[in-house]
């Protein structure tokens, strides 16, 4: 099976010769230059033999041309932050308006899909990270977002539609450029952030807006449900292929999960600082673990769902810091159980 062929499979849950798997991870000495990325994630997918490429934009892509100030430092496994909100009065959410999907910053992201595009030569499915307007407002305002929602719905609500409309702007600028999907990123349907009344609210009718404007246009789609606390059943009927969460430690696992959804699922990689009963605090077992460990890892989640409807990889980006040896014995862990747990 080639790329493509081996990620529809697993998206439809068929037999696979192995169980796909990818890694990403941000790149922030290269994420402000579209063809050095492009370039650079091109080559970390053919080096390691990935199934996919997951663009990789800095975080507030979506919030720099709406005026949030952005401290870049270009430095390896330091990424962008906000240094200024781009939201500092609740006025100022009637300042929000539609942008064109090639726009300032949202263009290079366009740029980095092309560019990917021409680099991969067709042997590489690849998706483009979109945020999903509420994710952006949270990025737009900060902590702000979470009492404007209360004490002025209606002009944040104004401003979610603005959002919403850029975001279908940028999606089509996307699908012009190729890409095979979307990366649908949510880090605000949480209770951590949100009621469960507010996300259905102030989130699902604009998740599902941007949702319904690709949904019948590209193939390979995933709904990326970030942090803990997760309003998961909400956003595991959204219209896309496959679901992405921190399944090895949040709620549910990927076991769970397969009782819960008929979708695929990408996940089975902890990125996260977790605890060992032996060891203590380690920041992340594809960063300090062994070989051996790495490759029990994956197993341990490719068994969890015999590896039907499956796609190795992190919850969320994954640290710059794991080593060679561990991101190749990922990969070798899918070639060598494959045949067994998923024919």
């Amino acid at each position: 099976m080639n790329h493509y062929e081996r990620i529809k499979a697993a998206l439809n849950f068929q037999p696979v010769d192995r169980v796909p798997v990818n890694l990403w991870a941000h790149l922030p000495e290269y994420d402000q230059n579209p063809k050095s990325l492009a370039r650079k994630q091109v080559e970390f997918a053919q080096q390691y033999d990935f199934d996919f490429i997951k663009l990789m934009p800095f975080g507030l892509y979506a919030v720099e041309d709406y005026g949030a100030e952005i401290k870049y430092y270009a430095q390896r496994d330091h990424p962008a932050v906000l240094s200024k909100p781009g939201i500092n009065h609740y006025s100022d959410w009637q300042k929000v308006e539609p942008l064109p999907g090639n726009y300032g910053t949202y263009g290079k992201q366009v740029e980095l899909a092309k560019y990917v595009r021409e680099f991969s030569q067709g042997q590489l499915p690849f998706i483009q990270t979109i945020f999903n307007p509420l994710t952006n407002a949270l990025k737009l305002a900060g902590n702000r977002l979470v009492l404007d929602i209360k004490e002025h719905p209606d002009e944040v609500k104004q401003a979610l539609e603005a959002l919403t409309e850029t975001t279908i702007n940028f999606i089509n600028e996307n699908i012009n450029a190729g890409v095979d999907g979307f990366f649908y990123a949510t880090q605000t349907a949480t209770a951590n952030l949100f009621t469960r009344e507010e996300y259905l609210e102030f989130g699902r009718p604009y998740d599902l807006k941007v949702l319904n404007a690709f949904k019948d246009k590209t193939w390979f789609n995933v709904a990326h449900i970030h942090g803990d606390h997760t309003y998961f059943d909400l956003i595991a009927d959204y219209p896309v292929q496959a679901l992405n969460w921190h399944d090895r430690s949040v709620v549910p696992s990927l076991k769970e999960a397969r009782q819960q959804t008929n979708k695929a699922l990408i996940g089975g990689l902890h990125e996260l600082p977790y605890e060992d009963v032996e060891t203590g605090s380690r920041p992340s077992i594809l960063v300090t673990g062994s070989v051996n460990e790495v490759e029990k890892h994956v197993q341990e989640a490719i068994d969890e769902v015999n590896g039907k409807g499956l796609i190795i990889g992190p919850g969320c980006v994954a640290s710059q810091e794991v080593p060679d040896a561990n991101i190749y014995a990922l990969r070798s862990a899918v070639g060598f159980s494959t045949a067994r747990e998923s024919v």
